[in-house]
């Protein structure tokens, strides 16, 4: 099928994928208003094999030390799919199947696969990354950037995480858990009982971000966009808690908007 973009629609409410651009939501409109920043880097775009921030873009395997490129100096950040183009397995008037290989820079090969699915009050995202050959660790997590914005009000960030990964000067998780502290964010929090995020935007939408995944990244020191970003594990997470994909185990995870006029 063609990788042009595709538009989803329910209710008032539309989608517009963009599988050449990574695979990314480029545009999620509800009633007519735009809900993500715009631009060729903005959107959500998955973040897989990996989440954040990579430690030196290294990391271990076993024996084996992988190195990824340096695309955020000194560290490798956000996986390698956002960068290529994602193939059209399905589409549909409100779902859409998206895939991906693994290969260079990775080490081992592998397919992601991406169904979106729209309602007329949310829409949800399911990956999974599969191996047919050798294991390997991997991550999975999205990375959407919300307007901070709607009809002239700035959104308000609602959540109770039960902790705060301490962040270092590297920008990295330094190992230890603190209390959450107040923002500006650019931190990883965990969610035990799963990720649960609310987006306020007074007078005009609420829109909640869920996943059954423990770990949430939260970004608001820009002051166009806030960014919610549930994932598999936290920041270099390849080095500090790796979720191994087997032929016979994917990786899988899930993420839903649902939405409400205010």
């Amino acid at each position: 099928m063609s990788n042009d973009e595709i538009t989803l629609a329910a209710g008032d409410a539309e989608v517009v994928l963009a599988p050449a651009n990574g695979g990314r939501v480029r545009s999620l409109r509800v009633g007519g208003a735009e809900l993500l920043r715009q631009g060729e880097r903005f959107g959500c775009f998955p973040m897989v094999p990996w989440c954040g921030r990579l430690r030196d873009g290294m990391f271990r395997d076993g024996g084996a030390v992988h190195r990824m490129p340096l695309n955020a100096p000194p560290h490798a950040i956000h996986g390698t799919v956002r960068d290529g183009a994602w193939r059209v397995a399905r589409a549909g008037g409100d779902e859409a199947v998206l895939t991906c290989d693994l290969g260079a820079p990775w080490p081992w090969a592998g397919r992601v696969t991406q169904l979106a699915a729209l309602t007329g009050d949310s829409l949800t995202l399911t990956m999974s990354v599969e191996t047919y050959d050798s294991s390997f660790p991997a991550q999975i997590g999205w990375h959407p950037w919300f307007n901070r914005t709607l009809g002239g009000e700035e959104v308000r960030v609602d959540f109770s995480p039960a902790w705060q990964e301490e962040r270092g000067d590297d920008h990295l998780p330094t190992g230890n858990r603190i209390d959450p502290k107040p923002g500006p964010w650019d931190d990883c929090f965990g969610m035990p009982g799963g990720v649960d995020v609310t987006l306020t935007w007074p007078e005009q939408l609420e829109l909640r971000v869920t996943s059954r995944e423990e770990w949430v990244v939260v970004y608001d020191e820009q002051r166009e966009a806030v960014c919610v970003e549930p994932q598999t594990g936290p920041p270099d997470g390849l080095n500090t808690l790796p979720r191994l994909v087997t032929p016979i185990e994917p990786l899988e995870a899930t993420m839903t908007w649902s939405w409400r006029g205010r």
